[in-house]
């Protein structure tokens, strides 16, 4: 298996390392070298110095390249990133979920390799694969380890109740994910399981993240406040820093991708933070979004227009460009605006909250 990626990105070329953040940008003439060479072939002396520059405990000095590295094909596509719901099954029930019903429901597994392997083609090179909670897929596994053999750098966001599990371990510790990134949901057993909604969602969160912390995974938290937690965020901001874990802190709740606002009652008022200013994406043009069936939008909230692409296989992509720009069109409610310049939400989000019929603070300066 290899342990390093050369790859197109965007419209550059990288060096790469699965479980690494790091990285090394290549000259395209460096890239076509590679490109070149015969897998039996040592690595160059200038890739054996990128590497140790980069990577001190990775020597591929004299090495057979085909022993380390995977050089992925350059695309016309234009890609380099993609999100995938491999299903919206969840083993929680959580108050604030944007998914709104979790039902497990999904592509049978020729359809999934089918799509990985079209995602590949796009140029994407970094995947992540999300849910629901994803590790409860009956294909995940299968599915993570055939986009890790195609050269893809992947993010699992997860809830780390089942990170436990050996068989998810010695995956990961033969195939490095790029990121694991953890939902947390209250410092304390009470908040926990009282905002999933599930009796025992603490421990096994405790359990799971105890043994990825063990793994060294390259673990990142995603702290979520609401109504139930708010009061805990300090002690939640301490939990990720005494467990020397990277974090992020999430205060604003969305609608449901239906357009539900039931949702909205989960947030808590006194921690919400006013955005900032959205200054455009490159949704649909350099990203996209997959869900469980395998259609494919601008992002996870512009979910308009989408694409089957088991079905229409990579020429349907030919679309997504035109359709992002579309989406992102001031139209609606939202025509004619003196303060569109400045707005805090892209437009898909804003018809989200519209058809929630939210409170226009939620959303709007007008609010």
């Amino acid at each position: 298996m290899h342990s390093l990626i050369a790859s197109p990105f965007l419209e550059q070329h990288v060096l790469v390392r699965p479980g690494s953040r790091g990285g090394a940008l290549l000259p395209e003439a460096r890239y076509e070298e590679l490109r070149g060479l015969d897998a039996a072939a040592p690595a160059p002396a200038w890739l054996a110095d990128t590497v140790r520059g980069q990577w001190d405990d990775l020597d591929v000095t004299s090495r057979p390249t085909g022993d380390s590295l995977l050089v992925r094909q350059p695309s016309t596509w234009g890609y380099g990133k993609a999100s995938w719901e491999i299903n919206l099954g969840c083993n929680y029930r959580c108050k604030h979920c944007y998914l709104g019903l979790k039902m497990n429901a999904g592509m049978p597994w020729r359809d999934k390799e089918r799509c990985l392997d079209v995602m590949a083609e796009a140029g994407v090179l970094f995947l992540q694969i999300t849910g629901g909670e994803p590790t409860v897929d009956k294909d995940f596994m299968r599915a993570y380890r055939y986009a890790w053999d195609l050269g893809m750098m992947i993010t699992v966001s997860t809830n780390a109740s089942l990170l436990w599990r050996q068989n998810l371990l010695d995956m990961f510790q033969g195939r490095p994910p790029y990121r694991v990134t953890v939902s947390l949901y209250g410092a304390t057993k009470r908040s926990y399981d009282e905002l999933t909604q599930r009796e025992g969602a603490w421990d096994g969160f405790v359990q799971g993240m105890n043994a990825a912390r063990y793994a060294r995974l390259p673990l990142r938290m995603s702290i979520v406040v609401t109504e139930d937690n708010g009061h805990e965020e300090q002690a939640m901001v301490d939990l990720c820093e005494s467990w020397r874990v990277e974090y992020e802190v999430f205060t604003n709740i969305t609608p449901t991708i239906y357009g539900g606002g039931e949702v909205l009652t989960a947030q808590s008022a006194e921690h919400l933070r006013v955005r900032k200013q959205f200054t455009g994406c490159n949704a649909g043009h350099t990203f996209f979004h997959m869900d469980p069936h395998g259609l494919v939008s601008i992002c996870k909230i512009g979910r308009d227009d989408q694409i089957s692409l088991p079905h229409e296989g990579i020429k349907g992509l030919a679309r997504l460009g035109a359709i992002a720009d579309r989406l992102m069109l001031r139209t609606g409610g939202c025509s004619g605006c003196t303060l569109a310049g400045s707005c805090r939400v892209c437009r898909p989000l804003a018809k989200h909250y519209q058809e929630a019929k939210a409170p226009l603070a939620a959303y709007c300066q007008h609010g």
